[in-house]
């Protein structure tokens, strides 16, 4: 049943397949007030108010009503119904992690990441990460280096400095988009994992991460488990769509802006003299 103040009751959802992954733009709303604080819980809100900054606070609450709003054209559940959670850890027998839609069986897996301005949500039937990020400054490049992976750092230092800020944008939000769907987020040291542009076999088995084309001056990327090629779509939300009192039924008519097919990583396509060249680099790098 809904709750006599939802703007928006449960209606048809959209179809997801087992191997699609579907992407949403998310833009900071107009006006402070155009995004609706009171879709979000208890537990949103007092995170929206540790933000000190006023731009990045409304981002936080442009981007989480975005969610929710996404999400609801997926189960056919009011966006300030839906009970996001945190995974179930069978181990401790606690909730922490990833967050999931909690006691909604059948519910879709879902990402999302905010940076500057921009929100981008993943939503897959397989565990999966987004990340998206701001062109960093050459300076924040180089204080970051020192958290990469050893043939990460290689690499990025060969990348000629003019291009160095988007080359590492890429990397590192191929890395947070990896870390988010382990569910570990950067708890789990950055440099333990290789997610260069150099050989896919070092990179984690099992997985999927790729970057997705986007807007000027942001880079972002996805991270999905599982084998196989994934079918990405990519839906840009106009702003006065996603904030508008009808936000469900627009967000649900919403055509794809962009389709492409993330290729899974196939073993059988590194020739013989790639894998000499990766172990040698590897092998400089320990050394390094």
């Amino acid at each position: 049943m809904n709750h006599p103040l939802d703007p928006h009751p449960a209606r048809g959802t959209r179809h997801l397949g087992p191997s699609d992954l579907h992407l949403w733009l998310l833009p900071a709303p107009a006006s402070p007030r155009d995004a609706p604080v009171r879709e979000l819980d208890e537990d949103e809100r007092r995170r929206a108010a540790a933000y000190r900054r006023h731009a990045d606070r409304q981002m936080y609450v442009a981007a989480h009503v975005g969610l929710r709003r996404v999400l609801s054209v997926y189960t056919g559940v009011a966006p300030r119904r839906l009970v996001i959670g945190r995974e179930w850890c069978e181990e401790c027998g606690e909730r922490h992690g990833r967050p999931v839609l909690v006691d909604l069986p059948g519910a879709p897996e879902f990402s999302l990441s905010h940076s500057h301005g921009l929100a981008l949500v993943a939503v897959a039937r397989t565990r999966v990460g987004v990340d998206v990020q701001a062109l960093p400054t050459p300076a924040t490049v180089d204080a970051c280096l020192p958290l990469l992976h050893p043939a990460e750092r290689q690499e990025i230092t060969r990348v000629p400095a003019e291009r160095r800020p988007t080359a590492f944008a890429r990397l590192w939000s191929r890395k947070e988009a990896y870390l988010k769907g382990l569910g570990t987020g950067l708890a789990r040291a950055a440099d333990l994992d290789y997610l260069g542009e150099g050989a896919e076999s070092w990179r984690p088995a099992g997985w999927t991460v790729r970057n997705i084309p986007l807007c000027d001056g942001h880079v972002g990327a996805a991270a999905l488990a599982g084998a196989g090629d994934r079918k990405a779509a990519l839906h840009p939300v106009p702003a006065d769509w996603l904030h508008a009192r009808d936000a469900v039924d627009r967000i649900l008519a919403v055509e794809p802006g962009l389709r492409t097919v993330l290729r899974a990583h196939d073993p059988s396509s590194v020739r013989p003299h790639d894998l000499i060249d990766t172990r040698n680099r590897k092998e400089r790098a320990q050394a390094s």
